[in-house]
This record gives C-alpha cells, structure tokens and sequence, in this order.
C-alpha cells in the first residue's frame, strides 16, 4: 500500500521526510496543498484521527501573522477553516497510511509505520 505524504515541497521538513520514504523503499503520493490546495473536510479528517492542536502549527509564520481576532475563541471548526484556506499553517508533513495518520516527521515513528527496525 503506497502512502499519501502531504505538505509544501520546499519544506526542510518535507524533505527529510521525502528522504526517508526513498531511502527505506517506500512508495508514496505527494499532495502539494500549496499548489493543489487542501479541502476542509481532508483537513477535518485529520483532525479527527490526531486532534486540531497537533495539525494546527501555531508556530508558522502564518499564523502568527494572522489578526488576533481570527486566534480568538480558537476551536476545531475555526482552525480547519484557517488551515483549509492557508495550508501552510498545517504542521508537516501529514502522512496518510491506510486508517492512520501521523504529522510532523520523526524517523522512529516511520519505522514503526512501515515496520522497518
């Protein structure tokens, strides 16, 4: 089963990601949402499985750049909204492996997921 890795392509991140998927022989399908784009209900998906605070990444630069009122009264229904409309606020990359999904890129949790100890 090949993996859906979503994110920006030119992401520090992203790449240490993508480096790791083709070192360990893993065949997986990029979604660029800065050029594709991101729909809300992908992005409620997500959230659902590992929670809107770990998807959300309040430390970009564009959230903070955002009006405070738009942080203001911040729940799951307002910050799908902010991420569908700026994805670059979605900490990368998400990794989707069947059921599972998993943000941010830790090698550790990879192995686990690809089972490759």
């Amino acid at each position: 089963m090949a993996a859906d890795i979503y994110g920006i392509k030119n992401c520090d991140t992203m790449k240490k990601a993508f480096d790791w998927l083709k070192a360990n022989d893993v065949a997986y399908e990029f979604h660029d949402y800065r050029v594709e784009g991101i729909d809300a209900e992908t992005v409620r998906g997500w959230c659902r499985a590992v929670g809107w605070e770990k998807v959300l990444n309040k430390a970009s630069t564009t959230f903070r750049e955002l009006p405070e009122s738009d942080k203001v009264g911040l729940d799951e229904d307002k910050a799908v909204a902010l991420m569908s409309r700026e994805p670059t606020m979605i900490k990368r990359p998400v990794l989707v492996l069947g059921d599972t999904v998993t943000n941010g890129f830790k090698p550790e949790v990879y192995a686990r997921l690809f089972k490759k100890d």
